[in-house]
């Protein structure tokens, strides 16, 4: 499995979230996911929001444009970044051999 790809303009994040972590950050691939620290709680929806936040601002867009499509209330997501304004350096790497 391939933890981002290309869907169009959007990209598609197969993601393993840590919560509770001591601060916010993209933490590479581990197991065909890409692993993300949160540092809320999953707790009534905090860390869904947190995740969203963050990765809003690593890509430079909106909130709204950032939509958990499948785990809501598990560590392992389906994320749809609409139209991304950036790539994190950190994911790079990973898109690089699947660019068109």
């Amino acid at each position: 499995m391939v933890a981002v790809r290309r869907n169009g303009d959007d990209l598609i994040l197969e993601c393993l979230l840590q919560p509770r972590a001591g601060r916010d950050a993209l933490a590479g691939e581990h197991n065909g996911a890409l692993k993300i620290r949160i540092s809320a709680p999953p707790v009534d929806g905090k860390a869904n929001a947190a995740l969203k936040k963050f990765l809003a601002g690593a890509f430079g867009v909106s909130k709204a444009r950032v939509t958990i499509e499948a785990g809501e209330t598990s560590r392992r997501k389906r994320v749809r970044i609409r139209a991304p304004g950036r790539i994190p350096t950190e994911l790079t790497t990973l898109l690089a051999p699947h660019a068109p």
